[in-house]
């Protein structure tokens, strides 16, 4: 996507927010890469602290339909953060991550730190690391792996089990603070 796309989804996702508050419905234009199905994650971050993220692993809506519904749910539904009071929007920054197709993987040795993300799906749990997540706390495949695990609730071996599986996938990632400065 272009860098006008990336500035045209970001401030789509504030304006579904803010109708939250405000009661105006936001439109987006109908250019076609809107109109894909594809995993994304709208993360909310507060003075560089997380403040929200949440989202689709897959394509199940249209892109334009997935950023409003999970900039929504990020701000009124992460069950590990209360709900976005209307003096917070202004202060809050914007991330979009749209995700590509999964792909099975069998273990650290096929992940590589600062491109992929992970997803781990286990019978006794399942959790999911985007790929920013590695860099930002400066891990190596194999703890990135671990945490993973550790996100499902389990140990950080889990994805060693018979019953597991671990994906990789990619993401275009983009940010307010990207688009601004």
């Amino acid at each position: 996507m272009t860098k006008e796309q990336h500035r045209e989804l970001l401030a789509y996702a504030r304006a579904c927010i803010a109708s939250r508050f405000d009661g105006i419905q936001p439109h987006l234009s109908q250019e076609s890469e809107y109109r894909e199905k594809k995993g994304i994650f709208v993360s909310l971050h507060e003075r560089g602290e997380l403040r929200g993220c949440i989202g689709y692993v897959t394509g199940i809506k249209p892109l334009g339909d997935s950023i409003r519904d999970m900039a929504q749910a990020a701000a009124f539904r992460d069950s590990r953060f209360p709900a976005l009071r209307a003096g917070e929007l202004k202060g809050l920054e914007i991330e979009i991550s749209v995700l590509s197709e999964l792909i099975l993987i069998s273990g650290p040795e096929d992940v590589i730190i600062g491109r992929d993300g992970l997803l781990l799906e286990h019978p006794y749990g399942s959790g999911l690391l985007l790929p920013q997540v590695a860099t930002d706390w400066n891990w190596d495949a194999r703890t990135f792996v671990g945490q993973v695990c550790r996100k499902a609730g389990l140990n950080k071996e889990a994805w060693k089990d018979k019953d597991a599986q671990l994906y990789r996938f990619t993401a275009e990632v983009f940010g307010e603070s990207d688009e601004n400065g």
